[in-house]
């Protein structure tokens, strides 16, 4: 697959800058994460017949029925999972869902350690390539069924979900670690970005953001 060269315009600082007032303007604080934004090349992780339009904050097509997730969306995933710690390099994280891997390589520059759970065979393939040239030794990727997580490498900081489910499978609870937090897509055919946090209980108690629109959580691998 042909990519644009690194040093054309759709690649220039200039293009990203743009992107990243955008995502301010929307509402992202978080120095890190507006960061880790501009520092991820997104014209990577897009098709090339794309590219001139890989810094638009829009989702864009990536095959077999997937996206890439809109810039800001990400960024607001990232933030909702850091949630103010000041110990990010020492969180594990867990994501659900590959796709095309974009959003995995910004979690990578921000947190310690992240697993990656595809169960397309062909997506985590091609994630796999997107990020060949980044060289994130703190990023894993894994070819498997992402409702059941990780379970040998439990407990997580914190896991985030690309892709909507109305009820949080309870392997992502056992696997989330005391003071973790799930950030997620709750709903069906109406879907809102949820934070999930335990209370003194142990229970886990949601917190709503804003509406968003992500594919369906899906059980089982491809």
């Amino acid at each position: 697959m042909n990519r644009p060269d690194l040093n054309s315009g759709i690649a220039s600082g200039r293009v990203r800058d743009r992107m990243i007032e955008r995502i301010r303007e929307q509402g992202i604080r978080d120095p890190d994460v507006l960061q880790v934004m501009a520092e991820v090349p997104r014209h990577l992780f897009v098709d090339a017949a794309l590219s001139s339009r890989a810094y638009e904050d829009t989702a864009l097509p990536i095959g077999h029925g997937q996206t890439i997730s809109q810039p800001y969306v990400v960024a607001r995933m990232a933030e909702l999972a850091a949630a103010g710690s000041r110990l990010r390099k020492q969180m594990k994280v867990l994501e659900i869902g590959t796709g095309c891997g974009y959003a995995a390589a910004v979690y990578a520059r921000l947190f310690g350690e992240v697993l990656s759970v595809e169960r397309l065979r062909p997506l985590h393939e091609r994630a796999r390539q997107n990020l060949r040239s980044l060289r994130l030794a703190n990023l894993h990727l894994i070819h498997g069924d992402g409702r059941d997580g990780l379970p040998a490498e439990a407990p997580f900081d914190a896991i985030v979900a690309a892709a909507a489910t109305a009820e949080v499978p309870a392997a992502w609870s056992e696997q989330l670690a005391a003071d973790g937090r799930i950030v997620v897509p709750l709903g069906d055919i109406s879907q809102h970005l949820a934070v999930l946090n335990r209370d003194d209980n142990g229970r886990l108690v949601r917190t709503l953001a804003e509406a968003v629109r992500f594919v369906p959580l899906r059980a089982g691998v491809q």
